[in-house]
């Protein structure tokens, strides 16, 4: 019994460890919702979340590009990497579209993931 708790224990600490905080940045953290909910499945080989919301993905990042960077963010890279984000984001809303492999369509979200980790590295840093 001991065993299991303590195994219960570990698995809530490390995802604890794992979630990330929300910025205060409402535009960022909506962003980063649908972004979960797409990469994340993708990673287990799940593309039907991005298939369905691709869409809300590319219309996230067009509002966080519009949006007002809040002053502890306002660094360098930080604008150019949101504005190569929401490209991106369109980019795949339209790759989505045409239907490509499932190969494919993982390199592409994961290589978007990439672009929004870099937006929160230069944004924390």
């Amino acid at each position: 019994m001991k065993k299991y708790f303590f195994a219960l224990l570990l698995l809530g600490l490390a995802q604890l460890s794992f979630a990330q905080k929300a910025t205060g940045w409402d535009e960022l953290d909506a962003y980063h919702s649908v972004m979960a909910a797409t990469f994340h499945p993708a990673e287990e080989g799940n593309l039907k979340p991005l298939m369905e919301r691709s869409g809300e993905l590319a219309e996230k990042a067009k509002i966080l590009k519009a949006s007002a960077i809040p002053e502890k963010y306002q660094k360098d890279g930080v604008k150019t990497s949101i504005k190569l984000l929401a490209k991106e984001s369109k980019a795949i809303d339209k790759f989505v579209k045409t239907k490509p492999a499932d190969a494919e369509l993982t390199k592409a979200i994961t290589s978007l993931h990439d672009r929004f980790h870099q937006v929160m590295e230069e944004c924390m840093h």
